[in-house]
């Protein structure tokens, strides 16, 4: 048999522990979380056709957030336009929003339409946008609008 005491102490200490490594924790996640597109960045979309993840050390602000690259030369490309990297929607998902909701898209999961990269929360949604962009396109637009309008 266990004593009570020596078991109650082990808790004890892995609950500490446990509080004291989410504590550390909080800082960082909270951190990414400012981050656009999950520290993704957004000028790979276009130049590499790929989602990479950006540096913490290279980045820059532009519209209230806070954007990452994977090098120098991506950044001055974004500051130079930024309008030409930053995915369509302010990076919502474009078929969420085609059947009227307003949800996040995965930087992960991003489709290229022309010469605007669009963020989908799935890749099933991936070959939905795919199979009928126009469609979908038109509709998550007339969406974009009423919400940017407030209503």
């Amino acid at each position: 048999m266990s004593d009570p005491q020596l078991l109650h102490g082990s808790t004890v200490q892995r609950l500490t522990t446990l509080i004291f490594a989410t504590a550390l924790a909080l800082p960082i996640a909270a951190v990414a979380q400012q981050w656009a597109l999950g520290g993704y960045d957004p000028v790979t979309y276009v130049t590499q056709n790929a989602a990479l993840e950006g540096q913490g050390d290279i980045s820059t602000s532009w519209r209230g957030k806070q954007y990452h690259f994977t090098s120098e030369e991506n950044r001055a490309l974004f500051e130079a336009n930024p309008r030409a990297y930053t995915p369509g929607f302010d990076g919502l998902c474009v078929v969420a929003l085609s059947e009227g909701r307003s949800e996040p898209g995965d930087p992960r999961m991003f489709v290229t339409i022309g010469q605007r990269v669009y963020l989908v929360g799935s890749d099933m949604r991936r070959r939905e946008l795919m199979a009928h962009p126009r469609e979908l396109l038109m509709k998550a637009k007339t969406m974009w609008l009423r919400l940017s309008a407030g209503g």
